[in-house]
């Protein structure tokens, strides 16, 4: 899961290899840091991340249906379609297939849902695409694909809070570029004369905003 968190002008966000490091810095609320020779008091702020999502996806195979595609458009009535189909499958060339119990068609869309009649009958379509179908003196190749009925479980939503990382507010802009900001600030929060610790990600942004992810 993907927590994702935008972080504006003149902000940084430093993650800690050490929780007690972010925490502690927390609590101190007002840091004074150094940037290209000027004096910037910055403040540490908690950060409570946007919405995430957690969810389960459950995808079954069903070893008796394959989804038919692209059937071609042929002016006969829609029963011989049908039996033409389940001759077709029944008949397999290719190994697999079988006794068809029921042939699901749709002419609008050109699809078919086929259904065999012996559970598995359908697993040797899975490394199928494509599947010639013969009519009327042709041969169309039509596209096969596997029936899967698929749900989500437990599915929530959650605010996350990240306790190995700060937020700075108030970082003042200077002539130096974004990244070498970025390094003297890692350098002040690194010192444990500063309080500080080792540091895992670090982002700045002096113009615009930029999202960050953040991972459960």
């Amino acid at each position: 899961t993907k927590i994702p968190f935008t972080l504006s002008q003149n902000q940084a966000l430093l993650t800690f290899e050490d929780e007690e490091v972010a925490q502690r810095l927390i609590k101190m609320g007002k840091h004074t840091v150094n940037l290209d020779n000027k004096v910037a008091d910055v403040t540490v702020k908690p950060f409570t991340l946007e919405m995430g999502i957690r969810f389960e996806l459950h995808v079954t195979i069903s070893g008796k249906k394959i989804n038919i595609s692209e059937i071609p458009e042929l002016l006969i009535p829609e029963d011989w379609m049908r039996d033409k189909l389940e001759l077709n499958f029944y008949k397999s060339e290719q190994g697999g297939g079988g006794e068809v119990e029921n042939v699901n068609y749709d002419k609008r869309s050109r699809t078919a849902v086929i259904t065999f009649l012996r559970p598995g009958a359908a697993n040797s379509f899975v490394r199928c695409t494509k599947y010639p179908f013969f009519v009327n003196g042709r041969c169309y190749l039509l596209s096969v694909s596997p029936n899967t009925d698929v749900h989500l479980e437990k599915f929530q939503l959650y605010r996350g809070i990240s306790k190995k990382t700060i937020l700075l507010q108030g970082i003042k802009e200077t002539e130096e570029d974004e990244e070498s900001i970025q390094d003297m600030i890692e350098i002040h929060f690194q010192k444990p004369s500063n309080s500080g610790g080792e540091i895992e990600k670090i982002k700045y942004v002096s113009k615009g905003i930029a999202c960050v992810c953040f991972e459960e």
